[in-house]
C-alpha cells in the first residue's frame, strides 16, 4: 500500500471527535467512506467532514475497492461480524475497544484475522498517550524501585436514561458485553498490560448493587503481573462522586495518575512530589491511528493489535465471571 485510505463503518458519537478526523490528518492516510444504518445521518456525517462516499449497508462499504481499511465504531455486539467480513475481503481492520463481546468473540477474531493474514488492531489508544509514555519511562526507569503493588479505583454515579426513558446501550450486556466496566474499566486493565506486562492470577467479584438495570454496576479483583506485581481493583459505577485514582507502588517510590481526568502524572520518591502536566492530543486517537498507518505502510509497529486486546477482555471475563456464569 502506498496510501491508506479508510472507510468506517458505524460513524457514531465516538468518531466525530476522538477518532474521525484523525484520518485526514496523517500522512498518506484519508478517509474516504463512512457507513450507518441511517441513510440520512451518514450522508450527513459525510457531508459535514468532507468524506466522498456513504453508505447505509457495511457489506457495500467493505466492498467499495477504493477502501483499503476498515475502521469498526459499533457497538462492540456487531465487532465480530464485521471484523470477519472485512477480513475475509482482504482489508486489515482498526476495532474499537472493548474488542467484542467476550474472550471467544476476540479469539475467533484474531484467528481469522490470522488465518487471511490481515492485521488487526484495536483501538486502546492510551498505549501511544504522552501522559502514559512518561508513567511507562518512569517505570523503565527505575524512578521507583521494583514494582510491589498496584491499586485502582474508579467511581462515578450511576448513569441516566435518555429523553426516551431508555439505558444507555453501553449498560446493555447483550450490546457492549457487560456495564460500564466493560466501556471504562477496558481502557485501564489494557493500558497496564501495556506498562507493567500481562495479567495472572485474576479474580474478581461482580455485582449489581444498585438494581437499576441488568448489567453489574460494581466489580472488585485481585491479580498478580507476570512480572511479579500484586494488584487490587474496584470499580463502582452507582456511587455519589467520579474519581479515578490509579498508583503504581515501588521499593523507592509511587505514581499516581488518572486515566480519565485531566491530572498531572505525580511522582513520589523520598526526595519528594513532582508533577509532570501532559496536555491530551486532538483527536485523541490520532497518535495509535498514525502507528497504524506506519504499520500497514512497513514503517513501524503499533503497540495495540488484537492479541493485546484478547488479553484486556480475558481479564475482564474472569473478574466478572460470577455474575454472568
Amino acid at each position: 500500500m502506498k496510501e491508506i485510505k479508510w472507510g468506517i463503518i458505524g460513524c457514531g458519537d465516538v468518531t466525530e471527535v476522538k477518532s474521525g478526523p484523525a484520518f485526514n490528518l496523517i500522512e498518506n492516510s484519508s478517509l474516504v467512506a463512512v457507513m450507518r444504518r441511517n441513510t440520512e445521518l451518514a450522508k450527513d456525517y459525510a457531508k459535514r467532514h468532507g468524506v466522498p462516499k456513504w453508505y447505509d449497508k457495511a457489506e457495500d462499504l467493505i466492498a467499495d475497492e477504493e477502501v483499503n481499511a476498515v475502521y469498526i465504531a459499533t457497538p462492540p455486539a456487531h465487532h465480530k461480524q464485521y471484523t470477519l467480513m472485512a477480513a475475509s475481503a482482504g482489508k486489515p481492520v482498526y476495532v474499537e475497544k472493548p474488542m467484542a463481546l467476550n474472550t471467544a468473540e476476540c479469539r475467533e477474531m484474531t484467528k481469522v484475522c490470522s488465518q487471511n493474514h490481515i492485521p488487526l488492531f484495536v483501538a486502546y489508544y492510551r498505549r501511544t498517550l504522552p501522559r502514559f509514555l512518561k508513567v511507562k519511562e518512569l517505570l523503565d526507569g527505575g524512578a521507583i524501585g521494583e514494582v510491589r503493588f498496584v491499586s485502582i479505583q474508579h467511581t462515578q454515579p450511576l448513569a441516566e436514561k435518555d429523553e426516551n426513558g431508555a439505558w444507555p446501550w453501553r449498560v446493555d450486556p447483550e450490546t457492549s458485553g457487560g456495564g460500564l466496566f466493560f466501556d471504562l474499566a477496558s481502557h485501564t486493565l489494557d493500558l497496564f498490560d501495556y506498562l507493567l506486562g500481562p495479567f495472572t492470577d485474576v479474580k474478581g467479584t461482580a455485582r449489581n448493587q444498585a438494581g437499576a438495570y441488568p448489567a453489574e454496576d460494581t466489580v472488585s479483583g485481585t491479580f498478580l503481573f507476570e512480572n511479579g506485581a500484586a494488584g487490587i481493583g474496584i470499580w463502582n459505577f452507582s456511587s455519589y462522586k467520579k474519581e479515578d485514582i490509579n498508583r503504581i507502588v515501588g521499593t523507592k517510590g509511587e505514581i499516581i495518575f488518572s486515566s480519565f481526568d485531566e491530572k498531572p502524572v505525580t511522582l513520589l520518591t523520598e526526595a519528594g512530589a513532582e508533577d509532570f502536566i501532559i496536555e491530551q492530543p486532538r483527536p485523541i486517537q490520532r497518535h495509535l491511528i498514525q502507528a497504524v498507518v506506519e504499520e500497514l505502510l512497513g514503517k513501524g509497529t503499533a503497540p495495540s493489535t488484537g492479541e493485546t486486546a484478547l488479553r484486556t477482555n480475558l481479564v475482564m471475563d474472569e473478574l466478572v465471571k460470577g455474575y454472568y456464569g
